[in-house]
């Protein structure tokens, strides 16, 4: 589970086996982001979801980033997914 900080920003590629699997990864996604108060950039197709983190009123990468991408790695797990 790779995390990539380019651009002011934490970005990660999660592999999916379906347009379905993506839908409901980001589906599961969304509760923990309201949780965080905190909301990712996504983009979903056919066997992937990208997300990017980043914290804008701070101008970058914070720990409210990190904490959401740890959850986000944890729940990719829970999916079967790397």
């Amino acid at each position: 589970m790779t995390w990539i900080e380019k651009d002011k920003a934490l970005h990660r590629e999660i592999k999916t086996p379906d347009y379905v699997t993506a839908f409901s990864l980001v589906a599961a996604l969304t509760p923990l982001a309201e949780k965080a108060g905190h909301h990712p950039d996504l983009e979903l197709g056919w066997g992937y979801v990208r997300i990017k983190l980043t914290t804008h009123d701070a101008g970058g990468v914070t720990d409210k980033d990190h904490a959401l991408a740890k959850a986000i790695d944890q729940l990719a797990v829970k999916f079967g997914l790397q």
